[in-house]
């Protein structure tokens, strides 16, 4: 089960966002291992620099998921050799805290859509979105800002 964190374990500073929680979606953790991709270096950077200002860095089910999807089927990129994904998926969830996929998540991710208007494909984002907030995880490291928008008045959404 995910660890549930206070308010103030979350370090809020008025003006300035140093919040600790930092959630990363797939498209990070396949830029950031995967040196072919076009936003490789920036990825990695923004993991490390997370890491070494000491937040506290999250991914969920979901994400391992896809990461597994995404790195062993047909890509632009060279794929990486099973054994690899394999290897890097045990290394991100020793690595990281990981969010199960909870009734919480399945009450806000209903939420969400009675909330937003989200169908189709956009749901996987929204679970995403759901996760983070059954989680109470406020920051979200994404490459896909337009895919995430919408939820800008619930999150803190961080670019790569």
């Amino acid at each position: 089960m995910a660890k549930r964190f206070k308010p103030e374990q979350r370090r809020c500073v008025w003006r300035q966002w140093t919040i600790t929680l930092l959630f990363i979606e797939t498209n990070i953790l396949v830029y950031a291992n995967v040196i072919e991709t076009p936003f490789h270096e920036q990825a990695l950077a923004a993991i490390n620099t997370a890491h070494e200002a000491g937040r506290t860095i999250w991914i969920s089910r979901q994400v391992i998921r896809e990461y597994l999807v995404t790195l062993t089927r047909p890509q632009v990129f060279e794929n990486l050799p099973r054994a690899t994904v394999l290897e890097q998926v045990n290394q991100f969830i020793e690595q990281f805290q990981v969010a199960n996929d909870t009734t919480t998540v399945s009450e806000q991710l209903v939420k969400l859509m009675s909330d937003f208007k989200i169908g189709g494909k956009q749901v996987h984002d929204a679970n995403i979105v759901a996760t983070m907030l059954a989680c109470d995880i406020p920051c979200l490291l994404t490459c896909n800002i337009k895919d995430f928008q919408r939820f800008g008045k619930i999150i803190r959404i961080e670019r790569v």
